[in-house]
């Protein structure tokens, strides 16, 4: 009898049922919250010791890159979407902003962005591309006329030539549509000596020597930093090490964030797999009593944003509270200085937004012209908006109030006053909001719903 081969092997369909739970349970065990955490901690420390050689501040990337920095070691966060760094899809948003590093940067002579992308990737589009359009643009409209300074950067090993080429043929047209907003650049024009060159440093580069480290050259580094280590094969190959862990945390953090997860590394990281979870729930929750009341974000002179919790005002103050559950119109009234109004959270929120605008704009005109503007500014009538993260829903509207009741001189409009909104104009008053809270982040569904109630309806 000849020697039986790998051909000769029969599995039944029942065998092939478990071998392919078997690996599902494999696939499973390496994804555990723990070894994310233990991967998150792991990749943290090339981001410090990166941040430590080169002498620069750290800039998250949000919203998987406060998970890699420390927080007293964060300067600031950003915005850049990987989105806006697709093949073919490629774009400068108006509405993330980012002016804020420009300061920083002026005033550090660089930073680090730090970020994470997903297994088998080299690095996130969002520094391989979307940030290089940042900078290319930042050039073009600080240094006009330094025509040297305007060319855009891209890594050769994540970005062909003939893409980096397609991408710069649309610089014009996004440092046409920044300049359109009417930003003022003056300050920055003044502090800001040298271009921005974005530079990229990832764990397979290891850590600069010293002749690596930017240094004192003829532009400001902006060291776009892939905090994760590249992994190509199969996950269950790295014992436990996860790729781009901290991001998708709806996925796996159980609400844990990257606030919760610093303060308490230590504890999680010693919690076995088994009791991790409770853990997680019970510092959750300690966190959600600890924060109490939040304070009020300034956007104008009158339009103020908040996180719920909000601190109550007083008499002057106009407070609007979005709740993520959907509530009957007749309810939202509490008072004339107070609505409740239950839209809904996340997406549903955004878009249910749309059909809430208008009697929250009505609201907060007839508030407004109850009360007399004073030159003291105690005595300036306020407006918060607040919603369940501070940063989207409540921002929206925000905008829309903007819009609707201020005029170009953040004059109140009078009700006889007939006015019709453009994509434009609304850009303009988003550019302004983005520019005194960089962290906003109003999603794209919550400025469609803006955008259709100020350009549709009838006032």
């Amino acid at each position: 009898m000849p020697p039986l081969t790998q051909a000769d092997l029969i599995f039944s369909p029942q065998a092939n049922h478990n071998f392919s739970h078997i690996l599902s349970d494999l696939k499973r065990s390496n994804l555990s919250v723990s070894n994310r955490l233990r991967s998150i901690k792991q990749d943290s420390s090339f981001v410090t010791s990166l941040s430590s050689l080169c002498d620069l501040p750290l800039v998250a990337n949000e919203r998987c890159g406060s998970w890699y920095i420390p927080p007293d070691a964060k300067a600031a966060s950003a915005y850049f979407k990987s989105t806006d760094g697709h093949a073919g899809q490629w774009s400068f948003s108006t509405r993330r902003l980012n002016l804020h590093l420009l300061d920083l940067i002026a005033d550090k002579g660089g930073c680090i962005v730090v970020d994470s992308t997903r297994r088998g990737k080299r690095m996130p589009d969002a520094l391989s591309k979307t940030l290089p359009i940042w900078c290319c643009v930042m050039n073009r409209v600080i240094f006009p006329d330094k025509d040297e300074w305007h060319g855009l950067y891209t890594p050769p090993s994540a970005v062909a030539e003939s893409e980096r080429s397609q991408i710069e043929a649309r610089i014009p047209r996004f440092v046409e549509a920044f300049l359109a907003l009417g930003v003022d650049l003056a300050g920055v024009r003044e502090r800001a000596k040298k271009p921005l060159r974005p530079i990229w440093r990832t764990q397979d580069d290891g850590l600069p020597d010293e002749e690596g480290v930017p240094g004192d050259g003829g532009f400001y580094p902006v060291v776009c930093c892939t905090s994760s280590r590249r992994v190509v094969g199969a996950e269950m190959s790295e014992g436990g090490y996860i790729q781009g862990a901290g991001d998708d945390t709806e996925n796996w953090a159980h609400g844990l964030t990257a606030q919760i997860w610093w303060r308490h590394a230590d504890e999680l990281l010693r919690a076995p797999e088994g009791e991790l979870q409770g853990l997680i729930e019970e510092l959750v929750r300690e966190a959600c009593e600890e924060g109490g009341k939040n304070s009020a974000r300034r956007l104008t002179d009158v339009l103020y944003v908040s996180a719920l919790p909000v601190e109550e005002e007083s008499s002057g103050t106009c407070l609007v509270r979005l709740v993520p559950e959907v509530t009957d119109r007749e309810t939202w009234l509490r008072s004339k200085t107070e609505m409740e109004v239950g839209i809904g959270k996340s997406k549903t929120g955004g878009r249910n937004l749309r059909h809430a605008l208008p009697t929250i704009c009505e609201f907060v005109k007839k508030f407004l012209a109850s009360h007399t503007a004073s030159s003291e500014e105690e005595a300036r009538p306020k407006v918060v908006v607040a919603c369940e993260t501070g940063r989207d829903l409540s921002v929206g509207t925000a905008l829309a109030l903007d819009c609707w009741c201020f005029d170009d001189n953040s004059r109140l409009r009078w009700k006889e006053e007939t006015v019709s909104f453009t994509k434009a104009a609304i850009r303009v008053r988003l550019g302004r909001i983005m520019t005194a809270m960089p962290e906003a982040n109003p999603s794209r569904t919550t400025l469609q719903s803006v955008n259709s109630f100020l350009m549709d309806w009838e006032r």
